[in-house]
């Protein structure tokens, strides 16, 4: 259990994790004893690249165009 652990390895324990250590002084120094996960857990950002808005709206027209080609054939299939 983890909780056996908590004068050991789970000391060590990334704040990223989904359970992990806080110091006892670093609670008391809030002076609130406040014990939210927000408070203390670390919160990794991924970045991620996206398309320009131009390229997006490139990209839907052109589906545009072959969604009605499409239903096009659709109508003449009856």
């Amino acid at each position: 259990m983890r909780w056996e652990e908590r004068n050991g390895a789970e000391k060590d324990r990334p704040r990223t994790a989904q359970s992990f250590c806080v110091p006892k002084a670093e609670i008391a120094a809030t002076g609130s004893y406040d014990l939210s996960l927000n408070r203390y857990k670390e919160v990794e950002h991924e970045e991620r690249n996206h398309a320009a808005p131009a390229d997006i709206i490139r990209e839907l027209r052109r589906w545009r165009r072959k969604f009605r080609r499409l239903t096009k054939l659709e109508e003449m299939l009856g």
